[in-house]
């Protein structure tokens, strides 16, 4: 074996004793790709081991309601990380009940379109909400609507996201709290869905239906954002130029 070799297949055991597990796609880009394995392991690091501003409970309550909206059943360790940070069975089944109940805001929105008259009471919003606190159990409200904010952008449901966005900013829970939930799908569902997220975000911002603290106000006022359009130069000075 090359010297060469055997520092890779050094660099993936150590790798693999410090995770518990290690999944075939480590060996790919690290044998194939290796500047980008290090890159995405410093990027995995800061995303999702890293504290942010979640607690490890809510943390993993979020992960759980991903988990089960994109059907990923390679993210056992997340389960095991819910119940050390005191996951229940009962907030379990609750964010279960929760992650299917998700759907059903859409059914309510196609329903009171679709039978004005014959449901003339029916408020889809307000029908949603009933369900939701009907469902979420033990769950705190801030924990139920977090983990919520990330299933409806795992669906790419925009009222849901914009839903639970207002409902995150009525509770007053912190816009580096609902940044962290969402940022989550960067990893099982890519980039543009957390992208389609933050343009519903900022798309409220803009029409004055929340209200942004000072720092997310300088979000919602940079001029040029969006996709690029031809004959437009939409560049912000100082910015480097990037597909994302």
């Amino acid at each position: 074996m090359t010297d060469d070799a055997e520092a890779l297949r050094i660099k993936l055991e150590k790798l693999a004793a410090s995770r518990g597990f290690l999944l075939p796609h480590h060996g790919a880009l690290a044998a194939g790709a290796p500047a980008l394995h290090d890159a995405y392991l410093r990027m995995y690091n800061a995303l999702t081991v890293a504290s942010r501003v979640l607690t490890a409970h809510e943390r993993e309550s979020v992960w759980l309601g991903i988990l089960i909206a994109v059907e990923e059943h390679v993210g056992t360790h997340h389960l095991e990380l819910f119940r050390e940070a005191g996951g229940t069975d009962a907030e379990a089944e609750a964010l279960i009940a929760l992650t299917g109940q998700a759907a059903s805001l859409s059914a309510f929105h196609f329903a009171a379109k679709s039978f004005p008259d014959h449901l003339p009471a029916l408020d889809p919003e307000k029908a949603y909400d009933r369900s939701v606190a009907a469902l979420r159990g033990p769950l705190s409200d801030g924990t139920a609507h977090m983990a919520l904010l990330a299933v409806q952008a795992a669906r790419g449901d925009r009222p849901g996201i914009a839903h639970h966005l207002r409902a995150g900013y009525a509770l007053g829970l912190a816009e580096e709290a609902m940044v962290e939930a969402l940022s989550y799908l960067m990893w099982p569902r890519g980039v543009n869905c957390f992208l389609e997220a933050c343009e519903v975000w900022h798309d409220l911002m803009v029409a004055g239906d929340v209200t942004p603290s000072e720092r997310f106000a300088v979000w919602r006022d940079l001029p040029g954002q969006g996709a690029f359009r031809a004959g437009e130069d939409t560049r912000v000075a100082g910015f480097d130029e990037g597909a994302g």
